[in-house]
């Protein structure tokens, strides 16, 4: 009652603002979110003299911390009050991580705004995402090439207006590399003390077939502790929100156990760079692993995470089937026996990211001056 109260009086606010003051907006889901837009924010901050509305559905999102002249930052649940606000916002431009603008309980705004998308994943747009996800956006901010390909081919599939395309970048990557910078001296590393168990990091995507959801992580993690490993669990926000009762039988039975670490934060970093390597199956967050810390990601070959079978019509094979081999191994769902070994042994630095990703370490500047320029 109380949060709905407060949702309410800032509604209340961000109508009150002077347009110049909501001229440019931008929504956050949530705290795992903040990553994908703080640099994109930062920059805007820095290099002009533009205020920014920050909207976001959760107490807990840095940016609410964010203490700035031009920056005003308000919670605004998830609910009502949001879905109230979105449909009647009055805005220029307004800047989000969340697919499926105007297809489900949240609306386009019924004044003329234009709607900028930010990738939150390196992975494929026609597979993984379901139909009509992006057509309500007019501006995509593309990752990769790969995304600029997927885009016009989904747009000449169903014969939906062209967007404008950016070739922005990753600022999920940019931020891994930037830490990861051993020049900087502030990047934790895995231990290389032959005495220490090796680090296993396990994150998987989320779905019905998921590597928690199935049942198989539950295995996976008993195998690695019972051989010796130390690992930590990592599970999706998605997966903690639907099938929270497989984390829980996870953690019941592993909990006590010095070697097991169960992680709910994504948007950290500590596990990725600590890890020697990585369990995955169809997550994007295997992607960030590989190309960012030149670590190797053993796959858990569950079925495809389809969100829209019509992908099988576009004639584009997604990135996250064909980079698999070049950056790890693949094992079966029923695999007793996960090859640790083996796979550490396999050498991934040589893969050039720049190939798979735009504007690598300068994604904010180019992310921002896009912003701007349609203001």
């Amino acid at each position: 009652m109380l949060s709905s109260l407060k949702h309410i009086g800032n509604l209340i606010s961000i109508v009150g603002l002077k347009k110049e003051d909501r001229s440019l907006v931008f929504y956050s889901e949530g705290k795992n979110y903040w990553v994908h837009l703080k640099g994109l924010v930062q920059t805007i901050l820095a290099e002009s003299d533009q205020t920014i509305c920050y909207l976001t559905s959760s107490s807990e999102d840095p940016g609410l911390r964010v203490a700035h002249q031009n920056f005003k930052a308000f919670e605004i649940g998830e609910h009502y009050s949001r879905d109230w606000l979105f449909a009647n916002i009055e805005a220029d431009v307004m800047v989000m991580t969340m697919p499926d603008l105007h297809q489900y309980q949240v609306k386009r705004s019924r004044h003329p705004v234009h709607y900028v998308y930010v990738q939150h994943s390196l992975v494929s747009l026609h597979m993984v995402y379901r139909p009509g996800a992006f057509e309500h956006y007019q501006t995509i901010m593309c990752a990769g090439p790969h995304h600029v390909r997927e885009i016009r081919a989904i747009e000449a599939r169903h014969g939906y207006e062209k967007k404008n395309l950016v070739t922005h970048g990753y600022a999920r990557l940019d931020d891994i590399l930037q830490r990861a910078d051993v020049e900087l001296g502030n990047a934790p590393v895995p231990s290389e003390d032959a005495s220490d168990p090796k680090h296993v990091l396990i994150a998987p995507s989320w779905g019905e077939h998921g590597t928690i959801e199935s049942g198989l992580a539950f295995k996976i993690v008993g195998d690695l502790l019972g051989r010796g490993f130390k690992v930590t669990l990592r599970p999706h926000p998605q997966t903690v929100k639907f099938h929270g009762e497989q984390i829980a039988r996870i953690k019941n039975q592993y909990e006590g156990q010095e070697l097991f670490f169960l992680e709910d934060n994504v948007a950290g970093q500590e596990s990725l760079h600590t890890s020697h390597l990585m369990v995955s199956d169809w997550s994007g967050a295997s992607l960030d692993y590989a190309f960012g810390l030149k670590k190797p990601v053993i796959f858990i070959d569950v079925p495809r995470k389809i969100n829209d079978p019509d992908y099988v019509n576009i004639d584009l094979e997604p990135i996250e089937v064909t980079i698999r081999d070049e950056i790890g191994v693949i094992v079966p769902a029923d695999c007793h026996e996960l090859p640790v070994e083996d796979c550490l042994m396999r050498d991934i630095g040589a893969i050039d990211i720049d190939n798979y990703v735009f504007n690598v370490g300068r994604s904010d500047t180019v992310g921002a001056k896009a912003i701007l320029d349609l203001l």
